[in-house]
Parts: structure tokens; sequence; C-alpha cells
């Protein structure tokens, strides 16, 4: 009986526990509109009329940036997201590739390939590209938002507590 009553307390613990967990988790940084849809790139680029001016908030990492005299071009390789927004590359496949277009000019220095990111815009159509030899339809993304993710950023809100039973190795 004391056992069971010592227990009690504990058990109380455990949701007050969780939910300190998730308020670790940095919020959202997009907000939906009505017009967002929750299509991957690779969902869009197979028809791309049928999500044409659809709101999108995609992520992944930077593939390449061409600059133009009046705007940029940066090819994404999209991953899902995460509650917070930030791409998801491990163990996660990619869902395709895409073009962001954002007016003005992008330094290709301060978004090397390799770089996550995170935006939200508007599809405004399709282009028929190359990825390597392989023919490749990208979704085209006018942007109006988008966030450059830091290694900070990337491991915030990220919990070093786990539960279960068995050895474990941190690094």
């Amino acid at each position: 009986m004391l056992h069971r009553l010592a227990a009690r307390p504990l058990l109380g613990l455990v949701p007050a526990a969780l939910l300190l967990l998730a308020a670790c988790a940095p919020a959202p940084i997009y907000k939906p509109s009505a017009m967002t849809v929750a299509a991957a790139p690779n969902m869009v680029a197979q028809d791309p009329q049928h999500y044409a001016n659809a709101d999108v908030i995609w992520g992944g990492r930077v593939v390449e940036v061409h600059n133009f005299p009046d705007h940029s071009e940066v090819e994404i390789l999209a991953y899902p997201l995460d509650s917070s927004q930030r791409p998801k590359v491990d163990g996660h496949g990619g869902w395709g590739r895409f073009i962001a277009v954002t007016p003005g000019y992008v330094e290709s220095f301060d978004m090397p390939a390799g770089t996550l990111i995170t935006l939200s815009g508007r599809i405004v159509g399709s282009r028929n590209g190359n990825v390597g030899q392989a023919n490749y339809v990208f979704p085209t993304v006018s942007v109006s938002q988008s966030h450059v993710w830091t290694a900070a950023e990337m491991e915030s809100g990220h919990s070093n507590v786990s539960f279960g039973i068995g050895v474990g190795v941190v690094h």
C-alpha cells in the first residue's frame, strides 16, 4: 500500500515533464494562409496546374544559387519540416527539388550549397530542367519570406532527454 501511495505523486509529474519538453521547441516561423497547401514539391511537379497560385511553406537544402539582372533563383532540395518548420534532413529522403525566385540579388557566399532554409511563397508555375542527365520538372515559387537556419537554431528545442531501456552512448 505504501508503494502505491509513493508512486502517485510521480504520476502527476509525467504530464508536467512532457509539457515542459514540448515548450522547449521553437514556434513555427510562418503562419499558413487559407491558400496554403500541404503538398510536397514532388507532388506539385506531377500536376503543376492543379497547384497554380497556391501558397506553400517549404524548406530544405540549397543546391545552388543563380543571379540574374532583376532576380535570383535558388534551387532547393526539399525536406519535410518539423513542428518549428525546420527541415528534417536526418533519416528523411528528399521531397523533390524546387526553384525559389526572389527579387534582387542573393549572395551565393551567404547561401552556399548545403545551407538549410525555410520559406513561404506562392507557386507561380514550373520549369523543365535537368538533375544531372535526368529530365526534371521544378515547381517555381515566388518567395515572400525566407529564413536561413543556423546550426544553433537547428539544435535549439531538441531535448537531450530520452526515455527507454538499454544502453546509450552520447558522442
